[in-house]
């Protein structure tokens, strides 16, 4: 029996696999700390050889022998009437999933109770009786369950019940005292006779439980070691705490501990960092060497009894921050405790969603009414006053601003378009009715930083909304909490949020650490303003993958232009608007080229459809009228032939309408302002030594002809096309500069085009897959209205998961045809992927191995795409 009793102290523990292997793990998380040379309580182990089988061994004769080691370290005695050793017995099994109940205080006898309630208080010393009978009828209630004596089991069931609610409740001594008697009946004749022989019957019980159970496969032992108390004596303590703080990451204790206190129901702990110095520096040290061993934040309890510090336990932290994760690695790798692969491999890259956007403080919205579920659109926390239309939250914003208020707003609609963009760019989130993760608002919502969360069955009726019983009204403050892996939430109502900034919180030191595992495949950002352009940057992009250029139209200094443009009356009268606009967009693409040197920059030229720009409610009609008027010096303008105008532009379905570059087809001089625009802004680039890499995107492209035509032009009878190569040889011959370097490519929406890549090819220099269009057109879904049938699809598994978030296999079939045969054409072509597929780890994996060249998605997303790339690399390096 000796060689199944193992011992360990903080200088005594077993390394032998074999020994290892039959402790359970409980027992080898005990060897474990013993190794680390950590106040650990001695204890001992019975091993999973005999654990089972107890009645075949003099068990109390075996075990004695240890209980001397273990006093010569306590300084208390097992069976001691004066001051007595407590243990407890931890049921230690091979898997984690097994239960077993908790069973403390073994050793409380009649000759025992006198002594310990000396120096813990008869009140605690009658609550821990309670606990102790508790745990070993919890362990007779599942052997009489598995014995089949239902009977039995109900009685102990009900009594468990009955003293658990006990234990729970405000009771005095003698209220305990009385509570006791009524359970001896339950407890054999001598358990409370003498120290030994109580430990002994619990033995010999919890091995006859484990010979009965089948989550024991004779591979569970079991555990013994001493109890200790943070109210025994006058310097005493316990507490817990995490080796630092789980939100910030700082490196300085979290928690708190309590001062002569031990589990007491209420109690209220202090600083654990204000305790005694002494003790402070040890639980430092401990902190240390356990976080360095497993390396990461860990929880640990600790206990001081009579001025002796011991640890009791120490876990994984499950409710850490991404911070907190990201400066623990950063230190570990600076301090060279961990590789490089290991700080990138051990972050989830979604994690990072919880640095690059604000979180709530829990305990702000502990009283707040909250209305949980809905689709997770775009990450964060967002906290402001509900506006149900565009012009509504504009109005409110300005006037907030004016006065000094808060312009904390968010904005409330069923969907939300093109003209809705400078709504939610001023906006703290987006909450919406329609679509899902791809919808409109989402996507926007992700380019710009903002919150997005789709609650389907949200009704919106005037200013105000309704969830259930519960209604918004204009005005109203709420809080929006979408984070990636939970459950998204409303609370209606204002709580705290924890502002993200990426320098302080280690991000930016941690993109450096990734960047060293990119290689050949690299990361672009989706970016239209200067801003998002800087941040991306920031944010470690390697260039721009997509800059919408209708985006730039909806600012309102422009969308009364672009609207002069659209409804011209003359081809004369839409190029004195386009001139009119030419300027700006030369001014936008300066900033971004400048910003992005040295990097590649895409342009997609116009993709929407017209009627997207034109005005959508009375306001704004009234608005735009007026600068009609305005414009033509005073005429008159008829607003019955504008609004018909208006009408005859909308289409059935615009997504296949008249868009892209079939626009350009119809009005060249739209595509010839843009591209005219770029090229200026190029060659005032070119004389300021400034390095521009521009790329031009032609959208909606079907067939090689449509791109032909854009590039080289056409002249037909009564009618010409300028080809974009002609025009930027006109602005090189205009500003005397030297040619630069450009590409023209296109994007690959439409499945034909994937299939015709090979023609395409012949005018494409690059292919950027436009992944949401291509998904659509595909499988036939449209992003904005799937979500309303989604749940029954799900449900008879019709599909693979959400096609707009992880890439349908039909879709990736196209794709690999593309690239497949757009090489074939043109070897060196360069292909991406474009959208906020290209921030999802699955979708990444597929484009490398694909042979694709980047991937390009929002700037807040640029962080994730390039640790999912870093983690992929490394998994294939290993």
């Amino acid at each position: 029996m000796k060689e199944n009793i193992h011992y360990f102290s903080k200088t005594d523990f077993i390394s032998k696999e074999p020994v290892l292997e039959k402790i359970g793990i409980r027992g080898r998380r005990a060897m474990e700390l013993a190794s680390l040379n950590l106040p650990i309580l001695p204890g001992f182990i019975i091993d999973a050889d005999i654990a089972s089988h107890l009645e075949n061994h003099e068990i109390i004769k075996g075990i004695k022998p240890y209980f001397s080691n273990i006093s010569s370290l306590t300084g208390k005695q097992f069976d001691d009437p004066d001051n007595p050793m407590l243990v407890k017995v931890v049921i230690s099994p091979n898997l984690v999933i097994a239960t077993y109940p908790t069973l403390h205080n073994f050793g409380l006898s009649d000759e025992t109770i006198p002594g310990f309630s000396k120096y813990v208080g008869e009140n605690f010393c009658y609550h821990e009786m309670q606990f102790l009978i508790k745990g070993f009828l919890e362990v007779e209630a599942r052997i009489f369950e598995l014995d089949g004596n239902e009977k039995k089991y109900k009685d102990y069931k009900k009594a468990i019940e009955s003293i658990s609610s006990e234990l729970n409740k405000n009771l005095n001594a003698q209220s305990r005292k009385k509570s006791i008697e009524k359970y001896i009946p339950l407890l054999p004749d001598d358990f409370f006779s003498d120290s030994y022989t109580q430990l002994g019957i619990a033995l010999r019980e919890i091995s006859k439980l484990l010979k009965l159970d089948d989550q024991n496969q004779e591979d569970t032992a079991l555990l013994v070691q001493p109890m200790v108390y943070g109210n025994y004596g006058k310097d005493s303590a316990s507490g817990d705490f995490y080796s630092r703080n789980i939100i910030t990451g700082e490196k300085k204790l979290y928690g708190h501990y309590f001062q002569n206190k031990f589990n007491e129901i209420g109690a209220k702990g202090k600083d654990i960092n204000t305790i005694s110095k002494t003790y402070l520096k040890e639980l430092e040290d401990i902190a240390h060497s356990v976080e360095d061993h497993f390396k990461e934040i860990r929880s640990i309890r600790f206990t001081v009894e009579n001025k002796r510090l011991w640890l009791i336990d120490q876990r994984a932290v499950m409710n850490k921050s991404a911070q907190a994760d990201i400066k623990t690695l950063l230190d570990l790798f600076k301090r060279k405790k961990i590789k490089k692969s290991y700080a990138v491999k051990n972050v989830k890259p979604q994690q990072l969603n919880e640095i690059l956007h604000p979180i709530i403080n829990i305990d702000s919205v502990s009283k707040l009414p909250v209305i949980n579920g809905g689709i997770a659109g775009a990450p964060g926390a967002a906290i402001g006053r509900v506006f149900f239309s565009t012009d509504s939250l504009i109005k409110e914003f300005r006037l907030a601003q004016k006065h000094g208020e808060d312009t904390s707003l968010i904005l409330c609609m069923p969907a939300t378009f093109a003209e809705d963009v400078k709504a939610i760019e001023v906006a703290k989130g987006v909450l919406s009715t329609e679509g899902g993760y791809a919808a409109h608002a989402s996507v926007v919502a992700r380019q710009y930083g903002k919150v997005s969360l789709v609650k389907t069955d949200l009704r919106i009726s005037g200013k105000k909304a309704a969830i259930g019983d519960t209604v918004i009204k204009e005005g109203d403050y709420i809080t929006l909490n979408v984070p990636y892996y939970d459950e998204p939430s409303i609370y209606i109502g204002r709580a705290e949020l924890i502002e993200p900034d990426p320098k302080d919180s280690g991000l930016l030191e941690y993109i450096e650490l990734i960047k060293d595992f990119i290689k050949d495949f690299h990361v672009r950002a989706n970016a239209d303003n200067p801003r998002d352009v800087s941040l991306s940057r920031t944010f470690g992009a390697e260039g721009i993958g997509l800059c919408r250029t209708e985006h730039m139209f909806f600012h309102a200094d422009r969308i009364n232009v672009f609207r002069e443009m659209i409804l011209s009356d003359s081809e004369e009268e839409r190029l004195n608007a386009l001139n009119k606009l030419r300027p700006m967009q030369q001014t936008d693409f300066y900033k971004i080229f400048k910003i992005m040197e040295g990097y590649e920059t895409t342009i997609r030229l116009l993709d929407a459809p017209l009627h997207e720009f034109l005005p959508h409610n009375e306001d704004e009609m009234k608005v735009f009228i007026t600068y009609l008027k305005k414009q033509k010096g005073g005429k008159t303008v008829s607003e019955k032939s504008i609004r018909a105008r208006c009408d005859a532009l909308k289409e059935f379905n615009p997504m296949l309408g008249h868009r892209g570059c079939r626009i350009a087809v119809s009005y060249p001089e739209i595509y010839e302002m843009q591209v005219r625009a770029i090229f200026e802004a190029v060659y005032m680039l070119k004389k300021e030594g400034v390095d521009v890499r521009p790329e031009i995107m032609i959208p909606i492209i079907m067939n090689e002809n449509e791109l032909k035509l854009i590039i080289f032009g056409k002249k037909i009878e009564g009618k010409a096309i300028k080809g974009l190569i002609d025009i930027e040889k006109e602005v090189r011959k205009k500003t005397n500069s030297k040619e630069a370097e450009y590409k023209i490519g296109t994007m690959i929406e439409l499945p034909v085009a994937a299939l015709g890549a090979g023609d395409i090819a012949r005018y494409a220099q690059f292919f950027s897959f436009g992944t949401n269009d291509l998904t659509q057109t595909t499988i036939g879904l449209s992003r904005d209205d799937f979500n309303g049938f989604m749940p029954d699809y799900t449900q008879f598994d019709l599909l693979e998961g959400n096609p707009f978030k992880i890439l349908d296999r039909h879709v990736k079939e196209l794709v690999r045809i593309a690239v497949k045969k757009g090489k074939m054409t043109r070897p060196d072509l360069i292909t991406g992927l474009c959208g906020e597929h290209g921030a999802v780890p699955e979708n990444i994996r597929f484009c490398i191995d694909t042979g694709l060249n980047y991937v390009s998605c929002s700037s807040y997303s640029v962080p994730i795409s390039l640790l999912a790339i870093a983690q992929y690399n490394i998994e294939k390096s290993e």
